[in-house]
């Protein structure tokens, strides 16, 4: 589990990404100001800051710059209305590990939170689900202690649904996740994996069908 701070005035879209991020397993932190920011930094820690640009009380690229200087080791994602090239290219430089224009699937939000979080080694990394053990790691899923003889597709897929769990994925999000965006093969293919990691997991009752849709992994 992650601690990330949310530095987003709308608090709407703030309060979303705070409950997505808890679904997840993370905890938000939430700032609406530069300044409280600040504030909330000075008495909490976090591994992740998403930062909007367009802030109320300060320019975001001016605090960007002085987080960078205070909490060099905490990396920052730009979640930003500001689409243009050289707005990109100034956060990128200043020091953004992303950079994410609104609007955004939260699926892609999720996705680059855990890329980020993988390249500064706060991701997680072991899983428990009853008597299912999973170590993204070492690659390697048990069921009551022993190898769950899982195929390298079948723990791709499962290493997607761990990492987005209790966040429903369409059959098509889950083919570009765990066969890549050059595979061609039917969506059915996912079904069929689906089925082979509930049965080898005793995962029947937390593997969820999204009825017309997909998958979600309840935990």
């Amino acid at each position: 589990m992650a601690d990330i701070l949310i530095i987003e005035d709308d608090r709407k879209i703030n309060e979303l990404i705070r409950r997505t991020l808890s679904m997840t397993g993370h905890q938000g932190l939430t700032a609406f100001s530069g300044r409280e920011a600040l504030s909330v930094l000075e008495r909490k820690s976090a591994d992740l800051i998403l930062l909007d640009i367009g802030l109320p009380d300060m320019d975001g690229f001016s605090l960007m710059r002085q987080l960078r200087a205070e909490y060099r080791d905490i990396p920052v994602i730009c979640v930003t209305a500001r689409d243009e090239v050289p707005d990109r290219v100034r956060g990128l430089k200043d020091g953004a590990e992303d950079y994410i224009v609104k609007p955004f699937a939260m699926e892609e939000l999720l996705a680059r939170i855990q890329v980020v979080l993988r390249r500064f080694c706060k991701e997680q990394n072991s899983f428990c689900i009853r008597d299912v053990e999973v170590n993204l790691t070492e690659g390697t899923a048990t069921r009551g202690g022993k190898d769950a003889g899982l195929t390298n597709r079948e723990f791709a897929l499962l290493k997607i649904l761990l990492l987005n769990k209790n966040i429903a994925l369409s059959r098509e999000r889950l083919l570009d996740l765990a066969w890549g965006m050059d595979y061609y093969g039917d969506d059915r293919t996912v079904d069929v994996h689906i089925r082979r990691l509930r049965q080898k997991l005793g995962l029947e009752e937390d593997i969820r069908t999204i009825f017309k849709y997909g998958y979600r992994l309840e935990m």
